[in-house]
């Protein structure tokens, strides 16, 4: 069997080293995306460059901004989605056309969690997410006929870099806090969201289709 190929953009970000280690260790090949995407050219260039891809994990994060809804600044709102709703469409749109050539492939985005239930002062990220899930939904659709799979791993409370540094995982607040509003009482592994991402990615997985799985600990069911 050939073996296959995943790129995962923004490698070294959120969930990306976790993933990416896990492929390697199941033996398939890893392209790993550098510097955050936002424009089209970005995303385009780096499909080009990588070659064949059978599974892409759109990997895109950024950090919310908090605050009440009439605050939300205009620029921070563009970047939002500059950031995480605009490179999923980008980059998407550049790799479906070799998969739709070969009838196979899977497409894994990292989403988030937090517009499945909302967040108080975080319409923004909430939309933006939003935004994320809601164009998996219509692509997994869309593909699902030609044997590609894309869907969503809609995760919260996972421990990253992105969102959870050292010093907030050590926070006794913040602690306090996973135990009033996380059913499982701690933040999860990266290696959950990884493991999650390999079955997504698997060849025995061909019955999932646009779904936003969550991955939270309770937090969003």
């Amino acid at each position: 069997m050939t073996k296959r190929t995943a790129l995962v953009t923004c490698a070294e970000r959120y969930m990306g080293p976790a993933i990416a280690r896990r492929f390697e260790e199941l033996g398939i090949a890893v392209i790993r995306g550098g510097e955050p995407m936002k424009s089209q050219a970005e995303c385009e260039a780096l499909v080009a460059a990588a070659g064949r891809i059978d599974i892409l994990v759109a990997n895109l994060a950024e950090p919310p901004m908090t605050g009440p809804v009439e605050a939300i600044d205009n620029t921070d709102w563009r970047r939002l989605f500059e950031s995480m709703v605009d490179p999923l469409m980008y980059v998407v749109r550049a790799v479906v056309p070799q998969m739709r050539e070969r009838r196979s492939g899977r497409i894994i985005a990292v989403t988030s969690a937090a517009p499945l239930r909302g967040i108080p002062n975080n319409a923004a990220y909430c939309a933006a997410r939003g935004a994320q899930n809601g164009f998996i939904k219509a692509l997994g659709l869309e593909l699902a006929r030609e044997n590609i799979q894309a869907n969503a791993i809609a995760q919260n409370y996972i421990n990253n870099d992105t969102y959870y540094p050292d010093d907030i995982l050590d926070n006794a607040k913040f602690l306090e806090h996973v135990k009033r509003n996380v059913p499982t009482n701690r933040v999860g592994a990266a290696e959950e969201t990884a493991e999650l991402a390999a079955y997504l990615a698997s060849e025995r997985c061909n019955h999932m289709v646009g779904q936003i799985i969550p991955l939270a600990g309770g937090w969003a069911t």
